[in-house]
């Protein structure tokens, strides 16, 4: 594979054939997320971070922080995206923790059609849309309809809202890595990513690549990583490995707006989408409900999921 852009020496197989069982504790997996972030903070020119506040980009997110701060490189700016479809904690969660972390914020979202005043669920005619976003729906997804529905969590929608607004930042910004939380036994489509992962077809999107820097955590482990260390180091004398079994389970003098995780984990929540298209799995939080022998993304809507595969092509995390 040719090297993309000439500056960098990448090994694009790093991690192919590989699963999370290849690296068997919490230390390994550390360990490795730092070996990754560590060499994309040193060799790209113009990194950043698609952060979403939910448990997985966080915890890429602390990794970059800690590397960062340890080998004296600078920290990249993050990018929230902006669908308009988000639970309101989820919004004030990452405006305080930007400011608690001092992190640069760039919002990517699809201009357009907050200048059309649309709303989630209204039927929007392809007639008024710009010749840019009529190319996405007909030439790139093949769509045929005379309209469609503005929702994040249909196949035009996410592909409209979602990868169109982050490969527009991304053109913009000219960033050349793009770190992601995907992992390797979230999602079926995402089972055979490596750590970096060249999107390089600049017909589909403005050329780059994506390092993930957790494909080898499962979903305890990315749980076991934020009470050992992600909370810790964020929240004043909170113990190290303390798991609360509620919201009001918590160390004194702490409270759960002190904690860099999403209250909605605390309500039952173990996958977060957009508002309409989430649903907590159970009453009790995340980290204490059956891991290991049930689906961490069923409360997602399945019709994205099922579309997996197609969307990542087209740009999608």
């Amino acid at each position: 594979m040719a090297a993309f852009p000439a500056y960098l020496d990448i090994d694009y197989t790093d991690g192919k054939g590989e699963t999370p069982n290849d690296y068997p504790t919490l230390d390994a997996k550390i360990r490795k997320a730092i070996e990754i972030s560590h060499i994309a903070l040193k060799q790209y020119e113009k990194p950043a971070v698609m952060w979403t506040g939910g448990k997985d980009s966080t915890l890429v997110l602390y990794f970059v922080r800690e590397v960062a701060r340890e080998f004296d490189l600078d920290l990249p700016p993050v990018v929230f995206i902006d669908h308009f479809e988000h639970f309101p904690d989820v919004l004030a969660f990452v405006e305080h923790w930007v400011d608690e972390w001092d992190l640069d914020l760039k919002y990517a979202r699809n201009e357009e059609f907050a200048r059309l005043g649309a709303e989630p669920g209204d039927e929007i005619p392809i007639e008024v849309l710009s010749e840019e976003t009529r190319y996405e729906l007909r030439d790139r997804l093949g769509y045929e309809g005379e309209s469609f529905q503005f929702s994040a969590d249909s196949y035009e929608g996410n592909h409209l809202l979602k990868t169109v607004a982050l490969n527009e930042i991304i053109r913009e910004e000219g960033f050349d890595g793009i770190f992601s939380g995907v992992r390797w036994d979230e999602q079926e489509a995402r089972a055979d990513e490596t750590f970096f992962s060249p999107r390089h077809d600049s017909k589909k999107y403005p050329p780059h690549d994506r390092v993930h820097s957790i494909l080898q955590f499962d979903e305890r482990a990315v749980w076991d990583a934020m009470w050992n260390h992600v909370v810790p180091d964020a929240v004043e004398g909170y113990p190290v490995g303390v798991v609360p079994q509620n919201d009001a389970d918590l160390p004194p003098g702490v409270e759960p707006k002190d904690l860099p995780v999403l209250p909605k984990y605390f309500e039952g929540f173990r996958s977060l989408g957009s508002k309409q298209g989430s649903e907590k799995s159970e009453e009790k939080p995340a980290w204490l409900q059956d891991l290991d022998g049930t689906t961490e993304r069923a409360g997602r809507a399945q019709d994205k999921e099922d579309l997996m595969g197609r969307l990542r092509d087209l740009g999608y995390m």
